[in-house]
C-alpha cells in the first residue's frame, strides 16, 4: 500500500563530533535552471509538528512549510513567488556553548527563501541546508565552528548528515547510482523516484543503507515520517507532502 499524499502549495542534533543519521535529500539540477528534489524527514514522532501550511503569515508572509510546533521553526520551507525552496539537515558538531545559548535552527529554511542566508559564527548546532532556486543549488554546511558553501553541480546529487554525495554515507554509496540512472529528463520524475524511494523501502529500516529509516538502535529516537517532492523553476514552484501511513513504514 502506498502512502496518502497531501498536496499543498529538526532532525535531532548533537554536542559531539559523530554521525547523525537523519534526514535525506535528492536532489536533481538541470542545465534549463529547473530542480527536483525528493526530502525524507526523520523526526521523533512524539514531537508534534503540522504539514505544508503558511504557518508564518506575520513574520514571513507567503512561505509555506512543515512547521515543527515546539521551536516554531521549519524543517521544510518554500517561497512560491519568489521561486525558493530550503530543506534543513542536521549534522554531527563541535559547538560548545551552554544550552540556553544555543538557538532553535527551525528559523534557518524560513529565512533561506526569504533570501536571508545564514552567516558565521552561528550559536546553533551543526546542519546541512539545501537552499534550491532557479538555476542554482547549494548546500550550507556548519560543524559548529566553520560555514561552508558548496555547490550543487547539474545532475543527481545526495546529501544527508555529511558533505554532498558523502560515499561514506551508506545510503548515498547504495542509492545515489539508481536515482542517476531513473532521473527522467521530462515528466515522470515523480513517479520514477517514489517508485525507487519504495524499493529502498523494502531494506530494514534499522540498516545503514536505508532511506526510509528508524535511527532508534543508533541511539536517536527519530524516524522516517514523511516526504516532499519539489520542482523549482523559473516559472514557479511545485511542492508535495506525502506522509507515511506508520513511523518508519512504507505501507501497513
Amino acid at each position: 500500500m502506498r502512502p496518502q499524499s497531501s498536496h499543498a502549495t529538526d532532525c535531532v542534533g548533537l554536542t559531539a563530533p559523530r554521525l547523525t543519521p537523519v534526514c535525506t535529500v535528492v536532489i536533481d539540477v538541470h542545465a534549463d535552471g529547473t530542480s527536483r528534489l525528493l526530502a525524507v524527514r526523520d523526526e521523533d514522532p512524539e514531537r508534534e509538528w503540522d504539514h505544508l501550511g503558511p504557518w508564518w503569515p506575520e513574520s514571513h508572509p507567503g512561505v509555506t512549510g512543515i512547521r515543527d510546533r515546539r521551536a516554531g521553526g521549519a524543517w521544510l520551507a518554500a517561497d512560491v513567488q519568489q521561486r525558493r525552496v530550503a530543506v534543513l539537515l542536521n549534522r554531527a558538531d563541535v559547538l560548545n556553548l551552554p544550552a540556553d545559548q544555543v538557538r532553535t535552527r527551525g528559523i534557518l529554511a524560513l529565512e533561506s527563501v526569504a533570501g536571508r542566508s545564514p552567516e558565521a559564527p552561528l550559536a546553533m548546532h551543526g546542519f546541512n541546508l539545501l537552499e534550491v532556486e532557479p538555476g542554482a543549488a547549494r548546500v550550507l554546511s556548519w560543524d559548529g565552528k566553520n560555514l561552508t558553501d558548496t555547490r550543487v553541480p547539474q545532475g543527481v546529487h545526495m546529501i544527508a548528515h555529511d558533505g554532498l554525495d558523502d560515499p561514506a554515507t551508506a545510503r548515498i554509496a547504495r542509492w545515489l547510482p539508481d536515482f542517476r540512472a531513473r532521473a527522467p529528463q521530462t515528466d515522470g520524475w515523480e513517479d520514477a523516484w517514489v517508485e525507487l524511494l519504495a524499493a529502498s523501502a523494502q531494506l530494514d529500516p534499522t540498516d545503514d543503507a536505508a532511506i526510509i529509516r528508524d535511527n532508534r538502535p543508533h541511539g536517536y529516537p527519530t524516524q522516517s515520517l514523511l516526504y516532499c517532492l519539489a520542482e523549482v523553476r523559473h516559472d514557479g514552484v511545485d511542492l508535495r507532502e506525502t506522509t507515511l501511513p506508520a513511523p518508519a513504514h512504507w505501507s501497513v
